[in-house]
C-alpha cells in the first residue's frame, strides 16, 4: 500500500510558477507509475502529467505541453509537478496518483492510490 502526501500548492498570479511535491510513503515507489490529476469546481477530475516508474518517459495532457514539467526522485520517494507561465484556467485542486502499470495510464479509473489535493490558485 502506498500513502500519498501533496504539498505546494497555494495562490499565484497569471504568468507566475508554482511546484508541488507528492511525498509517497513505503519501500516501494520505484514500483509504481505516477501522475498529476486536477479538479476545478464542479467538473471532472482530468489528466494533468504522468511518469513512468524510472523517470525515463513522461506524458502531459496537451493544455500543459510546455507549461508543466514532471519528474521523480526514487530515492526520496517524490514526484514533483513544477507549472511555468500560470493561467487562471490552472485553478484547481491537484492530486497525485499512484498505480502498477508499465506505461502510466491518463484515466482516473486506474489509479491505486491517491493523495488527499492541494489547492492551486492562479488570479488574473
Amino acid at each position: 500500500q502506498v500513502q500519498l502526501v501533496e504539498s505546494g500548492g497555494g495562490l499565484v498570479q497569471a504568468g507566475g510558477s508554482l511546484r508541488l511535491s507528492c511525498a509517497a510513503s513505503g519501500r516501494t515507489f520505484s514500483s509504481y507509475a505516477m501522475a498529476w490529476f486536477r479538479q476545478a469546481p464542479g467538473k471532472e477530475r482530468d489528466f494533468v502529467a504522468a511518469i513512468t516508474r524510472t523517470g525515463r518517459s513522461t506524458y502531459y495532457a496537451d493544455s500543459v505541453k510546455g507549461r508543466f514539467t514532471i519528474s521523480r526522485d526514487n530515492a526520496k520517494n517524490t514526484v514533483y509537478l513544477q507549472m511555468n507561465s500560470l493561467k487562471p484556467e490552472d485553478t484547481a485542486v491537484y492530486y497525485c496518483a499512484a498505480h502498477g502499470a508499465l506505461v502510466p495510464a491518463r484515466q482516473v479509473i486506474a489509479y491505486d492510490y491517491w493523495g488527499q489535493g492541494t489547492q492551486v490558485t492562479v488570479s488574473s
